[in-house]
């Protein structure tokens, strides 16, 4: 990944729908307990869904209860970004991914601790699923 993917605004809004365009593009949240892959249990990999980049795998996927796909770990750290988010009054860290900067969700430090502690909170909209 060392060139990252840049398109203008009007091409990601043709290749995505309006929720995914809302997430990645414009930062957006959908509701809780919304998205397809919040209970979702399948094995395989969980993929940017604006550039294909592998993001987590099923292995790291637990139920979390927040009503969002919820991760241990990124396949890879390459592979996703950290940005400092202060919005809503709120102090948290914003993961994307590294290649086209998609918003992804967030990351906290409530996850399991038998796991590392992480959870990767993130939107279903975000996503792409290829099973194994």
């Amino acid at each position: 990944m060392n060139k990252k993917l840049s398109k203008t605004k009007a091409e990601w809004q043709a290749e995505l729908t309006e929720m995914q365009y809302y997430v990645t593009r414009e930062h957006g949240t959908e509701r809780a307990f919304s998205g397809i892959y919040h209970d979702h249990k399948a094995d395989g990999t969980y993929s940017c869904i604006c550039c294909g980049t592998a993001l987590f795998s099923s292995d790291t996927k637990y139920d979390s209860g927040s009503g969002w796909p919820s991760f241990t770990a990124p396949i890879a750290d390459e592979h996703v970004g950290e940005t400092e988010d202060n919005s809503l009054f709120m102090r948290r860290t914003e993961v994307h991914c590294a290649n086209c900067e998609a918003h992804l969700g967030h990351v906290f430090p409530d996850g399991p601790v038998d796991r590392g502690g992480l959870r990767y909170c993130i939107n279903s909209a975000s996503l792409d699923f290829d099973d194994e």
